[in-house]
């Protein structure tokens, strides 16, 4: 329900999407599993590994055999941003849920700010960066981009690219995710806020990457992701279909019962 009056969280599920992020994903996890053991003994991290080609796997083999509370998920084959999200969404079992990128350009221990946040009345606590540790192009077109879909969407979050959210799991009781690209944080924080529930915002420190390269900024994946933002954008904004669930359903039975007459 929007707006939960439940009392404080007592369960911390922590999930990290990660493709080819065998530089940093060791020292993400382990930092992870402390911060949530100073939350709650009830925790679990969970890393979604989305078709790495590099040693990504051999290495959460490894922690995993030395960290119970680890859980790891594999995907034969990448999937995209959006899947491995996804995925780690319906893996999660815990009451809160946890979730910042592969790439250690935010501190897992900074969720602990989120945690403070999660009190009865909230659904989402949203960090946004206090300034971004990128080169110039990638702050551009951001900053760019941040401005569009704010606009297009009526989106009220500060920052809608900052990987770095804790939210109840009840959430997802409502809001149903599709989106395998990049666009699903778009499309989770339209659906989410059109859902009524309440976000809080907090600020968090954003690093320069230290291993690897992004997988977004290259012009054939801007121009998907344009493609992709004008398919999302009719479908929630001017279908609005997400708003009407019961209406879609009832009007799917219609259909099928008209086609087996």
């Amino acid at each position: 329900m929007p707006g939960s009056t439940s009392a404080a969280p007592s369960s911390l599920s922590v999930f990290f999407p990660a493709y080819n992020d065998s530089g940093t994903i060791a020292s993400l996890v382990i930092r992870a599993l402390q911060t949530a053991s100073r939350l709650t003994p009830h925790h679990e991290v969970i890393v979604v590994n989305d078709g790495s080609t590099d040693s990504t796997a051999q290495i959460l083999d490894a922690l995993a055999q030395v960290y119970p509370a680890l859980r790891v998920v594999t995907h034969s084959a990448n999937r995209g941003y959006g899947g491995a999200l996804r995925s780690g969404f319906s893996t999660a079992s815990k009451e809160i849920i946890f979730y910042t990128d592969g790439d250690a350009q935010y501190d897992p221990g900074e969720m602990e700010l989120l945690w403070q946040q999660m009190r009865a009345g909230v659904d989402l606590v949203n960090g946004y960066k206090l300034s971004r540790s990128d080169p110039w192009h990638r702050i551009f077109i951001g900053r760019l981009y941040h401005y569009i879909v704010k606009m297009l969407f009526g989106l009220k979050v500060r920052d809608v690219d900052c990987d770095f959210r804790m939210m109840r799991r009840t959430i997802f009781d409502k809001v149903r995710l599709e989106k395998n690209s990049g666009v699903i944080c778009l499309e989770m924080m339209k659906k989410i806020q059109d859902a009524g529930f309440v976000i809080v915002e907090v600020p968090v420190h954003h690093y320069h990457r230290a291993y690897g390269r992004s997988q977004f900024f290259n012009f054939p994946r801007i121009y998907r992701t344009a493609i992709d933002v004008a398919k999302l954008w009719f479908a929630l904004v001017v279908r609005g279909a997400h708003k009407h669930p019961r209406t879609k359903a009832a009007g799917d039975a219609v259909e099928q019962g008209t086609r087996a007459l």
